[in-house]
């Protein structure tokens, strides 16, 4: 066996954990092949004899290329971090929660991911879901290792809202068609039902232009960041007439696809039988990374 052979046979025995690392990293199938392949070049180009963690090695080379893909997708300013603020107890991350995270990479977690900005989404995947310490993620995001840490938190903090839902598919169907019904026909005691108390609408800047650019044609007001049962029930009731149930990545939700063409998606989190959040995409990327699957109704 030549050098290079010995290299691919180490390399593979990889392969199945830096995919799963670079699919929770960008949402995509074939981009983590993409980064996983740019991995093995980086490593066939390496002087991989003096490498003596290789597993760690191929990690933060994955974790490098998928931050430069998920930069080149978005324009998203990341605002800096103060490196000395403290992370909270609330903050900190639960052992036991980040199992279930790690297992609960669906359609609307991959949405709640994608509204990351990249960095925060490098350092809440491989801390949270692979347990990369912070001072390996430092160096990969171009941080310190406590400004590592508050990115990882910032995102923690967003995903608790769409992480573990529930896992019986017809259970979550019922609730969503539930929703589409009362939506339809204005139902606003029926919203309320169906809606958890706390749940969070979150719109991408691009839907919340579209609904700002169609108000006069009763399209319904959003804002990026919407909370509480009344204030959702009040902006969806009377206005999923258009709507049409559909599968995000095998899940139950919602989207509006006037020609057929899926132009806005909505993904639900559904917990202990009702919806906890719904994320509103518009963004034609971010639509293209959604597999979608139009259903009758």
């Amino acid at each position: 066996m030549d050098e290079r052979d010995w290299l691919a046979e180490r390399f593979e025995t990889h392969r199945a954990h830096l995919r799963a690392v670079a699919y929770r990293m960008l949402g995509s199938p074939s981009e983590a092949d993409d980064a996983v392949q740019e991995a093995w070049l980086r490593l066939s180009r390496s002087a991989a004899d003096e490498v003596t963690n290789l597993g760690g090695w191929l990690t933060t080379v994955v974790g490098r290329v998928c931050l430069d893909m998920l930069r080149s997708r978005t324009s998203r300013r990341e605002d800096p971090l103060d490196d000395h603020v403290p992370e909270t107890d609330r903050d900190a991350a639960d052992p036991e929660r980040d199992v279930l995270l790690a297992d609960a990479v669906g359609p609307a977690l991959l949405v709640v991911l994608d509204a990351l900005s990249p960095a925060e989404r490098i350092a809440f995947v491989l801390h949270d879901m692979f347990a990369v310490p912070f001072t390996d993620i430092a160096p990969i995001v171009g941080r310190s290792p406590t400004a590592a840490r508050q990115l990882a938190s910032r995102a923690r903090r967003r995903v608790r809202g769409a992480a573990v839902p529930d896992g019986d598919r017809s259970r979550q169907r019922k609730v969503v068609d539930a929703f589409l019904a009362a939506s339809r026909g204005g139902d606003f005691a029926a919203l309320l039902a169906v809606l958890d108390p706390d749940v969070v609408l979150h719109a991408d800047e691009v839907a919340v232009r579209g609904a700002a650019a169609s108000a006069d044609r009763g399209a319904p007001t959003l804002a990026v960041e919407q909370r509480g049962a009344p204030t959702v029930a009040e902006t969806f009731a009377g206005r999923a007439t258009a709507a049409r149930p559909a599968l995000l990545g095998g899940a139950p939700g919602a989207v509006w696809a006037p020609d057929g063409t899926p132009r806005v998606a909505f993904a639900f989190t559904v917990r202990d039988g009702r919806i906890t959040a719904i994320d509103v995409v518009a963004d034609p990327d971010r639509l293209a990374r959604l597999d979608v699957v139009l259903l009758d109704g």
